[in-house]
């Protein structure tokens, strides 16, 4: 097992049922160089150490100890001696000490060998030895097409007509269809004669909150209509919101919550949180107190606050203003950790850079009262360690789908400018 999988989910050495897992000492060698880290990959350095330390009250670790579940744990020296110098000479990397075991183990193990991975490149090294490599499936989505939020299906006109004039209509049986789930109802003889609906309880209702404007912001299309549904309906606790640049995720995402918190009152605050995972290369330590250093990672939510606030003379006072009046926070995902967060509209951007296990923990910070709603585009992953397939919003989507609680539709026209759609379309 390489050091990647483990920084991934420090946990993973459990997803191999009644197999061997091997830990190269190399790889432990890398978990100590991350432990300091003060980020997520610093956090999964330590829960692994506590981890196998743990495991050594069941025997040593070089002989091998048994795992919950089944299957076997052993830490292994690095067969540095070994004959790979023809394919790479400098036996002092770490991936190539890794490399090493699992080539040792492939030529002395009658059992298969299968080194697992994250990193593409030593993936491609160890198939070029002849060793059997393979990414980390467990927290994987396997179909990258995953669900939208959005279905279509063709009616007769009768139908279509019973559906406006009881404000109702009762679903087929055999449709495979989830909780909140919007369908586009079209007819089947006239295809632009349509009606936009949500999925709720066997009947599909029409739209009661997406023409409806929140904070002055009004809905510019049928997908952009069925996220203010979500947003708007109190009864859906956690709602996911994906897409591209530009298409109004996270825009929709701060009207609907400062209507609720400041309009409605039905939230005590609005709480926006985001990784800190830079884009390119990292400024470093920023100077000043935790609001000074967080501005430049939270400026694109000012942005969109100093938009909706834009009828106002100076748009930056009345941020300043909701700020000192506690509606309106900001807040680093690092220090989300161990609170308790009731009767609050949460928001978390960019969540495509969160694993599934930082979801997990973001969740279960949500008390009584609150509402939560990830924004975030799966194409646009900045985490080292993450893809569209691993993320942990994609994998959001498809563990809660099926939840009454939950809703997702994933955005397609950009709505920022022509500019930005151009570029999201054709770059």
């Amino acid at each position: 097992m390489d050091t990647n999988v483990l920084l991934f989910n420090p946990e993973a050495i459990y997803a191999f049922e009644d197999h061997e897992v091997v830990i190269p000492l190399a790889v432990i060698e890398e978990i100590d160089r991350q432990k300091k880290r003060q980020d997520e990959i610093g956090r999964n350095a330590r829960v692994f150490s506590r981890l196998l330390d743990s495991l050594r009250g069941g025997g040593r670790l070089s002989e091998g100890v048994a795992l919950k579940g089944g299957g076997k744990l052993r830490v292994e020296i690095n067969h540095q001696a070994m004959q790979i110098t023809s394919v790479d000479s400098d036996s002092r990397t770490f991936d190539n000490r890794i490399l090493a075991v699992a080539y040792y183990f492939s030529r002395h193990c009658s059992d298969p060998v299968i080194l697992v991975s994250k990193d593409l490149n030593l993936r491609i090294k160890a198939d070029v030895l002849g060793i059997a490599a393979e990414d980390f499936q467990q927290d994987r989505v396997c179909d990258p097409e995953y669900y939208s939020g959005v279905g279509e299906i063709r009616l007769s006109k009768d139908e279509l007509n019973a559906f406006f004039r009881q404000g109702k209509l009762m679903a087929p049986p055999d449709l495979r269809i989830y909780p909140n789930q919007f369908i586009i109802l079209k007819n089947q003889t006239v295809p632009s004669q349509s009606a936009l609906s949500r999925y709720f309880q066997h009947y599909f209702w029409p739209l009661a909150f997406g023409e409806t404007v929140h904070w002055g912001v009004r809905p510019l299309n049928k997908e952009q209509k069925f996220a203010v549904e979500l947003l708007a309906d109190d009864q859906i606790k956690v709602v996911a919101l994906t897409g591209g640049a530009g298409t109004g995720k996270t825009l929709l995402a701060l009207a609907v919550g400062l209507e609720k918190v400041i309009e409605q009152r039905l939230y005590t605050r609005l709480l926006v949180t985001r990784p800190v995972i830079p884009l390119g290369n990292d400024l470093g330590y920023l100077p000043g107190n935790k609001k000074e250093k967080l501005k430049p990672w939270m400026q694109p939510i000012f942005d969109n606050l100093e938009f909706l606030s834009s009828n106002a003379p100076k748009p930056s006072e009345v941020i300043h203003d909701l700020e000192f009046r506690g509606l309106v926070e900001m807040e680093a995902l690092t220090y989300i950790r161990g609170r308790s967060i009731p009767k609050q509209f949460i928001i978390c951007d960019e969540a495509q850079n969160l694993s599934p296990h930082m979801v997990k923990t973001l969740i279960t910070r949500v008390g009584q009262g609150a509402k939560i709603v990830f924004t975030g585009d799966p194409q646009q992953i900045d985490h080292p360690y993450l893809d569209d397939s691993s993320s942990g919003l994609v994998h959001l989507v498809e563990r809660l789908k099926g939840v009454e609680t939950f809703g997702h539709v994933r955005l397609v026209k950009g709505e920022r400018s022509a500019v930005a759609e151009l570029a999201a379309r054709l770059l």
